[in-house]
C-alpha cells in the first residue's frame, strides 16, 4: 500500500523501510513501463471541435489541426482556443500516464501521492 500517514515526529525504522521498498517499486516499474510510458499521446479540442492538438506523455505538441470555422475566430481567440486543445491534451496524457500507474502499482493513487507532496512542500515553507 502506499502512501503511509507518516507522523514526521515518530517515523520508525520500518517506516523508513518501507518507504524504500516503495521507491525501488516505483523505479522498477518507470524503467519497465518506459516503451508504454513513450507511446502515450494525449488528444485535445476546443472551439467545438475546431481546434485539435496532440501532445506525446511529457506535453510536447506534436500536431495542432484547425476546422474550417476555426478561420472565423479572431487571432486572440483562435490563441486562447489553441493553448485550450493544447491543455486537454496534457491532461489527456496525464490521466492515461495516472492509469498506467495505478494499473501497475495496486494502492498508489498519482493525483494523491501528488496532492501530498503538495501538502509537504506547503508546510515546510
Amino acid at each position: 500500500m502506499y502512501g503511509h500517514p507518516y507522523d514526521p515526529a515518530n517515523i520508525r525504522e520500518q517506516d523508513v523501510d518501507e518507504v524504500a521498498r516503495q521507491g525501488e517499486r516505483m523505479l522498477a516499474w518507470l524503467e519497465a513501463a518506459q516503451e508504454d510510458l513513450e507511446k502515450i499521446v494525449g488528444t485535445g479540442e476546443a472551439a467545438a471541435g475546431q481546434v485539435k492538438a496532440t501532445v506525446d506523455v511529457n506535453g510536447r505538441v506534436l500536431d495542432v489541426r484547425y476546422g474550417p470555422r476555426a478561420t472565423r475566430l479572431n487571432s486572440h481567440e483562435l490563441a486562447e482556443q489553441t493553448l485550450a486543445a493544447v491543455g486537454e491534451a496534457c491532461a489527456d496524457a496525464q490521466r492515461q500516464t495516472e492509469d498506467l500507474m495505478r494499473e501497475a502499482l495496486p494502492g498508489y493513487d498519482p493525483a494523491e501521492a501528488n496532492a501530498q507532496f503538495e501538502r509537504l512542500l506547503d508546510d515546510w515553507r
